[in-house]
């Protein structure tokens, strides 16, 4: 199983909306064949490692997710598994997809085959956490990426940016982008800096072939913009598709795809109602490159699932831009994360954090 979710990492570039899954085929303690998710519309993982195994008679296949069990784009992979002759499945997480939910395990149990379902499954929910948190609640998994000085601080009071953080983080965000089904982030950020928030593959770590499957398929960018402010001419609006998020009544370039959402007292974007539309538009990845004003009401708002930090060894002083503009007056109120990773990156850490569920209170 530890195979499969090695080869399921491989598809994380393209796979989407579909989940990255591995799958892995053994017989006699061999491996037979072995596959991963196509782009959409092609081949899942099972189909792949049944292709690459040519004979599956009498072999085991483990998959990180469960075997689809209905007709989308392909056909599906519970039946394929049975018509190769495979006598157990060993599955990492069932299928939350409603179309699935259960369904491709009864099938392939239905044919006789042995079904085994909870191996390594908690390393499986961190792999497709993006596709899982979709399934059970609407919208993927809000990755907010932030690049720091050691006292917390963004950017110089003028805005000056570039760079704080060393060349090795800078191409572990680009692995962070590609691995990303959408990009989000400010107006603010698009006035200051015309960001671009492309891949650049000869600025990255990616391996050749990674940086392939990630060009084949880059993420979506969204400015989140109430005013429409972008200039035509920003780069963000060139190359891979941008969507600029607007308030009801603002009327943008016809060059300018354009989603009108509501806004709340103060002219923001409800970030309610923006999560929901992530959710109709199937991004299971979704990374947050963004000022202080939205990473703080992102974080306030509890809509963080994962935070990326990027600390360089340096200080910016108390005129620095903070990492999230927000303001809480006791310790108490302090939105409180738990790590779950420090890597070292050239000079710099990344620390990987995840929020920490509020504390049940007692009952009346």
């Amino acid at each position: 199983m530890q195979r499969a979710i090695d080869l399921g990492r491989q598809a994380r570039f393209w796979a989407a909306p579909n989940p990255a899954v591995g799958c892995v085929l053994a017989r006699d303690g061999e491996v037979i064949g072995s596959g991963y998710t196509q782009p959409v519309g092609q081949a899942h993982a099972e189909v792949m490692a049944l292709q690459s195994a040519v004979n599956a008679q009498q072999s085991t296949a483990y998959v990180t997710l469960e075997p689809c069990s209905h007709q989308g784009h392909t056909g599906p992979c519970a039946q394929a598994l049975i018509e190769a002759g495979v006598t157990r499945v060993v599955v990492a997480i069932e299928d939350p997809n409603p179309s699935v939910s259960g369904q491709g395990i009864a099938l392939l149990r239905a044919a006789g085959i042995a079904v085994e379902v909870g191996v390594l499954a908690d390393q499986a929910e961190q792999h497709l956490a993006g596709f899982l948190h979709r399934m059970r609640r609407g919208w993927g998994q809000v990755t907010l990426k932030v690049a720091a000085s050691l006292d917390g601080r963004v950017a110089m009071a003028t805005g000056e940016s570039q760079w704080i953080t060393c060349e090795a983080s800078r191409q572990d965000v680009q692995r962070l982008r590609a691995e990303s089904d959408l990009i989000v982030t400010g107006i603010g950020t698009v006035l200051a800096d015309d960001c671009q928030l492309t891949l650049r593959p000869d600025q990255s770590s990616l391996s050749s072939e990674e940086s392939e499957r990630a060009l084949r398929s880059p993420p979506h960018r969204m400015v989140l913009d109430s005013q429409g402010r972008t200039p035509v001419d920003a780069r963000v609006l060139k190359g891979a598709p941008t969507t600029v998020i607007t308030a009801p009544g603002i009327e943008m370039a016809v060059s300018i795809t354009q989603h009108q959402l509501p806004v709340d007292q103060g002219g923001r974007i409800v970030l309610d109602e923006w999560v929901h539309y992530l959710g109709t538009r199937s991004f299971n990845s979704i990374l947050i490159e963004a000022g202080p004003q939205l990473s703080g009401a992102l974080i306030e708002g509890g809509w963080v699932d994962r935070l990326v930090v990027y600390q360089a060894p340096c200080l910016l002083g108390d005129t620095g831009r903070p990492m999230a503009g927000f303001a809480i007056d006791t310790l108490a109120e302090s939105p409180k994360f738990q790590l779950e990773e420090v890597t070292r990156f050239g000079t710099d850490l990344r620390i990987m954090a995840t929020p920490m569920a509020a504390p049940e209170l007692p009952s009346a």
